[in-house]
């Protein structure tokens, strides 16, 4: 499980190179803007994993900005790639420390959130990413980006199956 979230932010991170600052900050409404949308995995990170996990947040601004249900806005990319960044490689050493019996166990995220099981809650992140990869390469095409990536990476060698 902790090798397909790497896997699946490698692939988000795929789908946000050769962004522009000025496009990363374009908000094609409903949907919130690509820089929004960085922050926003950031926060899910950080309340899941390092909250969730450690009772530790490195940046509580992310909570307030990113947070599911909060207003729209149009960080600078880079200002969120790096919260983003920082999160996730302190999110890394806790994921290297799971057991298989540590994925069955409940995480409380909190008073606001509901606890998961920490199994569950990788997939949903997982698929969280997924989700807004998909919407941000939707939006860089509908901005006229081209030779975007076309489908999922190399899974066999970075990520392949693994029988238990």
């Amino acid at each position: 499980m902790v090798e397909q979230l790497r896997f699946t932010r490698s692939e988000f991170k795929r789908g946000l190179e050769g962004l522009t600052d000025g496009d990363a900050r374009r908000r094609l409404q409903p949907l919130n803007c690509i820089s929004w949308n960085v922050g926003h995995l950031a926060w899910q990170e950080q309340i899941c994993f390092l909250y969730g996990g450690q009772k530790k947040i490195l940046f509580p601004e992310v909570n307030r900005a990113y947070a599911y249900g909060a207003p729209a806005c149009t960080p600078p990319v880079e200002e969120v790639i790096s919260a983003w960044q920082a999160i996730t490689a302190a999110v890394d050493p806790w994921l290297d420390s799971l057991a298989p019996e540590d994925l069955l166990k409940n995480v409380d995220r909190g008073k606001d959130f509901s606890s998961y099981m920490l199994g569950s809650l990788l997939q949903r992140v997982i698929y969280h990413y997924w989700y807004h990869n998909g919407e941000n390469l939707a939006i860089r095409q509908a901005l006229g980006h081209t030779n975007l990536p076309q489908f999922v990476g190399d899974i066999d060698r970075e990520a392949p199956y693994r029988p238990t």
